[in-house]
């Protein structure tokens, strides 16, 4: 599938990707907030995170650039604030670099299905690059 670049922001993703969009001439983006995922009991949202920018993305003549705020209490600097997202549509591909992305890394959500995937994990490899991995499928490719 692709490579994608990940920007992570501070509280401001929407008037960022909004400002992007306007620079670089894009459709408006879809946005998901953190208050529009199904809730989980085990892990209640805080108010503060509720409009909070989950998921959006602009396509940038012809490459995609994806947005998301960073979720409340979670560190922010900027330097952290970028990562790689690569998709696939091959499970045992995808399990296959999670591996090795993972050796002498940190992973800092395993890999596993989600509300949006059949597989979705996050991993800082040992150069410090963080990769978004993601299982599509044909109602989850975008």
């Amino acid at each position: 599938m692709a490579v994608d670049v990940y920007l992570t922001f501070n509280g401001n993703c929407r008037e960022a990707v909004e400002f992007y969009a306007e620079v670089f001439g894009t459709e408006q983006p879809t946005i998901m907030t953190f208050g529009e995922n199904p809730p989980n009991p085990e892990f209640p949202l805080p108010e503060e995170a509720k409009n909070l920018v989950m998921h959006t993305r602009l396509n940038i003549e012809g490459s995609n650039v994806m947005f998301s705020d960073t979720f409340p209490g979670a560190p922010f600097m900027v330097g952290n604030n970028i990562s790689l997202a690569y998709h696939s549509f091959d499970a045992d591909k995808l399990q296959s670099i999670y591996n090795r992305l993972k050796e002498g890394g940190t992973v800092d959500m395993e890999l596993q299905e989600t509300f949006w995937a059949k597989l979705y994990g996050r991993v800082t490899d040992k150069f410090g690059v963080i990769w978004q991995l993601n299982l599509n499928n044909e109602e989850t490719a975008y």
